[in-house]
């Protein structure tokens, strides 16, 4: 006897609803690129964004800025046993996760970005306001 996990449809959200639809209608591999949580904080002179992206090498993951927009994205590689032995349930994904923000008011060229138990973490300084000069004018 297999044991298949199962879900309470009673809490489902519409999301999970079209997810499910989504799956008979296209299989799997017909499933829209998945993404990946982020939290951005406001620290004052900086932005720390933090993305959760559990079993990922840092190696697999790349930081891609263009034009004022930052990129993430991250690729899992499927292993060979993936269509071998006895699975009963596969959740696992495999694949490519991206995800892209806009930089507007960010000072790009002092962005740094560090990968921690699965959390990669980038601070994004940002742009000090320029105020206007002024200087006083000497009457002659």
């Amino acid at each position: 006897m297999y044991m298949i996990p199962y879900t309470n449809r009673s809490n489902a959200s519409l999301m999970d609803l079209f997810d499910e639809f989504e799956r008979s209608v296209f299989g799997e591999n017909g499933r829209r690129t998945p993404v990946f949580s982020t939290d951005i904080k406001d620290e004052g002179d900086h932005y720390l964004l933090q993305a959760e992206l559990p079993g990922f090498q840092k190696e697999d993951i790349d930081l891609d800025l263009k034009d004022g927009v930052l990129t993430i994205s991250a690729k899992h590689q499927e292993t060979n046993d993936h269509n071998n032995g006895n699975y009963v349930c596969k959740e696992r994904r495999y694949g490519s996760f991206a995800r892209s923000f806009n930089l507007e008011g960010i000072q790009e060229e002092n962005i740094t970005a560090a990968y921690n138990n699965g959390v990669l973490e980038l601070n994004l300084p940002k742009k000090q306001e320029i105020l206007p000069q002024s200087h006083k004018i000497a009457i002659q």
